[in-house]
């Protein structure tokens, strides 16, 4: 019972506690809170040490998880290709994931703009409860924001929550033709002679930037990384899912009843796409074992400007994948120097598996990344243009493995030497690289 000495003074004190309740009311009332996709509120003005007003604790690992501990953010993207939003790749539960909000920060006057998420978990999942996702949040229409932080309400403390900055704000020219995303290099990979062949002719064929998510890899392997990373070829992307996650090995959830699939491949491949989108004209999509091998032409950049104007619009082009088994050798080019470094020597292994009937041979890509919206391994999941098969006879992503056939004898297989096209290149620029790092 509220006892009040002026008619006046408790009319008004009524007034502020019925407004109150139905606010409190409002918050809690989830059909109301639904239809709340946007909102401001002001911020403190204490100056962050860069000079901005944009609070929140700066995210310093590539994953990021939130207290949910059912989503992991990677990196938020700024896409304008179907209106004004910001495109946040990460990591959710396809589940227990409901509701996102993204918190962004405006400048110059520092308010927080909070707005409802949309969560877009990719098809691609592969049955594993855990899969990439597209938390895409609209933005303010009079402020591009340089940072955001996603959160499961639109209430709380932003001193409390990561910030990430909003890549891809600005469009400029591409410093690059060909960027090559490996996604999850794991398992103390170690297979230093292919890897550092895989690099060269990526080179050789005109590659300027590799991209490699790192799970692990041997300590030999690290310093042929290094040396990559010091000639600006290659850039490093941590990737330690496993301290979030309980991560496969294999492709499909049947296989290994783990959280997330192949060291969350798709997430990485994913985020690749955008973190390239706006500095290189085309993004090649394989594994280090693979080399997309041009038959009728001497490099990617004559290949892809041809398989262009024979396809305009189209905005992904599909190489089918065929196997060199690395159990069938054939000793053309056995340098002793390299018997003592750990890996496969691609240039004795020029035969390659027939095709089975029936059997679905997988594809690698090479995309133009401003026209896909998302990817998986094999295929784009949605894309602005078309996806072109290559024909055989034009290119072939040359897999050096062990063999799918195991049982066919060599004679069954099919010599292919395209390889050996650009041997006196390769070896010498392979011997460079190892006389700086393992010989």
């Amino acid at each position: 019972m509220i006892h009040c000495g002026k008619k006046r003074i408790c009319a008004v004190a009524t007034c502020i506690l019925i407004f109150a309740t139905a606010l409190i009311c409002s918050w809690k009332d989830p059909q109301l809170q639904n239809k709340i996709t946007r909102k401001i509120f002001p911020q403190a003005t204490t100056a962050s040490p860069a000079g901005q007003l944009c609070r929140g604790k700066p995210a310093q690992d590539a994953i990021t998880p939130l207290t949910d501990n059912r989503t992991f953010i990677v990196s938020p993207y700024f896409d304008n290709r179907e209106g004004k939003v910001t495109r946040v790749i990460g990591i959710v539960h396809h589940e227990d994931v409901k509701e996102l909000f993204c918190w962004f920060c405006c400048q110059p006057d520092g308010k927080i703009y909070v707005s409802k998420a949309t969560i877009d978990v990719h098809s691609d999942r592969f049955g594993f409860p855990y899969g990439a996702a597209d938390i895409v949040c609209s933005e303010p229409e009079n402020c591009d924001p340089t940072h955001v932080s996603i959160h499961q309400s639109p209430l709380g403390n932003i001193d409390q929550l990561p910030s990430f900055e909003i890549k891809n704000r600005k469009a400029e020219p591409f410093p690059v033709d060909f960027t090559l995303c490996i996604s999850a290099m794991f398992g103390r990979y170690n297979n230093v002679l292919q890897f550092i062949q895989s690099m060269e002719m990526y080179k050789i064929l005109g590659v300027q930037k590799v991209v490699i998510y790192k799970n692990n890899c041997s300590h030999l392997m690290e310093k042929v990384l290094r040396l990559y990373m010091a000639e600006g070829t290659v850039e490093i992307i941590p990737w330690p899912i496993n301290s979030h996650l309980k991560v496969s090995s294999k492709w499909h959830f049947s296989m290994d009843g783990k959280d997330i699939g192949y060291y969350g491949q798709i997430t990485a491949l994913n985020d690749c796409l955008y973190r390239n989108m706006q500095r290189s004209k085309f993004v090649i999509l394989n594994d280090a074992d693979e080399i997309i091998l041009p038959l009728k032409h001497p490099d990617w950049k004559t290949m892809m400007s041809s398989l262009q104007e024979e396809n305009p619009g189209a905005a992904v082009f599909l190489f089918e994948n065929h196997i060199f088994p690395e159990s069938i050798s054939t000793p053309m080019f056995n340098i002793s120097s390299w018997n003592t470094v750990p890996g496969v020597n691609i240039l004795n292994h020029v035969h390659r598996e027939p095709d089975r009937k029936d059997v679905f041979n997988p594809k690698k890509m090479i995309v133009d990344p401003r026209k896909v919206i998302q990817t998986s391994v094999h295929s784009v999941l949605r894309a602005y243009g078309n996806s072109v098969n290559v024909p055989m006879d034009v290119a072939l992503v040359y897999h050096c493995r062990e063999p799918l056939q195991a049982n066919l004898p060599r004679e069954s297989l099919i010599r292919d030497t395209t390889l050996w096209r650009y041997n006196s290149s390769l070896i010498m620029n392979v011997n460079k690289v190892l006389y700086q790092t393992v010989l």
